[in-house]
């Protein structure tokens, strides 16, 4: 036995399972969010519940059982609830989501067992998601065209309204669609006539003719704009001809425009591969969507994007960098105390707190460096900051020198790997020091340096309280990229999903509504950076495999 544990064996084993168990973990705990997360999507079935309250009135609730919960039967008397002489020790009790915000003062509502007298599951319940107050619960009674009801079977009426919606959603695709295209660059160009015409009085430069030529351009544009105009009020108009009547869990008739109808099913009606299909489209609509009611409906497609390219370009900005700085420290730098004091530095750099970098980035990037860009490149905006307020390159900046330190140390490291040997022949055969660097050893040290890069993109992309400072915002008007030039838009502002997770989950002023989207945001995040590490693990493993031959 002591032989045995002085062969080391037992450590490798105790070593590689801990490194098992720990994989486990990580793995179950992906899979619980995700489980979380991604149930969300799917239709559940919604019910009818009979009830009578304490005075003996009779009234209806219909909703989603969200959760379910056991509670003790003295804990609900010390609450004050009366008739529970003759129960069980325990009680069952359903948290509804009933929808309907407008007309209930919360859309999430308790009911205990006692008071239910009967449960129904109606085929004919529909979902309404809607683009404002949540989705909306009841039974389709008409369809109205210019307040006129159709007379329509029950099947003709879904038939109708899916039919309707498709319109409607198409008049609406070509309003946004209007309103990002032609409008929105009709705007943009009578801004930059507005900021040449100040520029140009800011240096002395305006004259009449300028003023003149600036006018007619201004009043081009506004004769296009007033027709675009007329065609998007005339959209807006079809689309709120039609509307549709639901009879909620009171008895109450609600005309309901379909312009403000979203999508609409009828869970209880659904088979089961009609509620896979229904999951993929609701998952698909998260991902590709814009966020509504602060954040709590809708999808993250803003946040993705975001998120996706702020660390693309915060790699382009730090891997330059912490590449030329690791090979000035291994190659040129004489081994001094410098040297040494520096390497310290670096490593050090690596733990200090990220909200550190983001003050830092805040006073330094935006307030030095972008407010001299404003007062030398774009005076004639100013007061307002182009580029000396919080924005996605001083986001990605901050965050390149957040994870310069893992990339210096990963290339490092590299550099060090390669056999001096290789360095001395290549100078004997006559090559220069700085081709043996770029045709050699940079090369064959490329993994490393991806190495690095992969832990800084997956330190990067989970970052949020330096971006809280330096960039991100709840809810961001425009993406960095549009159809404007320069087409790229460094300057603005952007949405994240790691302050999206925190926003949603701690900001919130729905709570339980919240909560399942925190978990699949949560998902959606570690598989942007899965992604983003693995097409990286790719490139490294290709360099590797193309420079194998170096090394022998």
């Amino acid at each position: 036995m002591n032989k045995w544990f002085k062969s080391g064996t037992p450590w490798i084993w105790m070593t590689g399972g801990a490194v098992s168990i720990s994989l486990i973990m990580v793995i179950g705990l992906f899979i619980l969010i995700g489980w979380r997360g991604l149930s969300f999507f799917w239709p559940a079935t919604v019910y009818e519940f009979d009830m009578v309250d304490k005075q003996g009135n009779h009234m209806n609730v219909i909703g989603e059982i969200y959760d379910t919960e056991i509670v003790q039967k003295q804990q609900l008397i010390e609450a004050g609830i009366t008739g529970l002489e003759d129960k069980g020790d325990t009680l069952e009790r359903y948290l509804i989501k009933i929808g309907n915000r407008e007309y209930v003062d919360l859309d999430f509502q308790w009911i205990l067992e006692t008071v239910i007298t009967e449960k129904h599951i109606p085929d004919n319940i529909v979902v309404l998601e809607r683009t404002k107050n949540g989705n909306f619960y009841g039974y389709i009674k008409a369809i109205q065209e210019n307040g006129v009801a159709l007379t329509l079977t029950q099947t003709e009426l879904e038939t109708e309204l899916a039919s309707r919606l498709s319109i409607t959603q198409a008049l609406k695709d070509k309003e946004h669609a209007l309103l990002k295209g032609d409008i929105g660059r009709i705007n943009f160009d009578l801004e930059k006539i507005r900021l040449k015409k100040r520029k140009l009085d800011l240096d002395g430069l305006l004259t009449t003719e300028k003023i003149t030529d600036f006018e007619n351009q201004s009043q081009l544009l506004r004769d296009e704009y007033l027709s675009l105009e007329t065609q998007l009020f005339d959209y807006r108009k079809q689309a709120l001809r039609d509307s549709v009547v639901i009879t909620d869990m009171t008895g109450r008739d609600v005309v309901m425009p379909i312009a403000t109808v979203l999508d609409f099913y009828l869970p209880n009606k659904m088979s089961f591969i009609e509620k896979v299909g229904h999951w993929f489209h609701q998952t698909g609509k998260f991902v590709s969507d814009d966020p509504r009611e602060a954040n709590t409906e809708g999808g993250v497609f803003p946040a993705i994007f975001g998120t996706v390219f702020m660390v693309m370009l915060m790699a382009v900005i730090v891997t330059p960098f912490g590449v030329v700085a690791a090979i000035y420290l291994h190659e040129y730098a004489p081994k001094n105390n410098l040297t040494k004091f520096i390497r310290i530095a670096v490593i050090n750099l690596a733990g200090v707190p990220s909200i550190v970098y983001g003050v830092f980035g805040l006073g330094f990037f935006v307030y030095i460096v972008g407010g001299s860009i404003d007062q030398l490149l774009y005076p004639e905006a100013l007061p307002s900051p182009t580029f000396g307020s919080p924005g996605v390159l001083w986001s990605a900046l901050t965050l390149a020198i957040l994870t310069l330190p893992v990339v210096i140390v990963s290339t490092e490291e590299g550099l060090s790997r390669i056999p001096s040997a290789l360095r001395e022949g290549s100078l004997a055969l006559g090559a220069t020091k700085s081709e043996t660097l770029w045709r050699i050893i940079v090369p064959m040290a490329s993994p490393a340096i991806m190495t690095g890069l992969i832990l800084a993109v997956a330190r990067a992309a989970g970052e949020v309280a330096p971006l809280m400072l330096v960039g991100v915002v709840k809810m961001a008007p425009t993406l960095p990229v549009d159809g404007n030039f320069p087409y790229l838009h460094l300057e603005r502002k952007f949405m994240h999903l790691g302050f999206h997770i925190y926003d949603v989950g701690f900001q919130s002023p729905n709570v339980e509504a919240a909560r399942p989207l925190v978990y699949a945001t949560s998902f959606l995040l570690v598989t942007v950076i899965i992604g983003l590490n693995l097409a990286a693990i790719a490139i490294r493993n290709n360099l590797r495999e193309k420079y194998r031959s170096l090394e022998h």
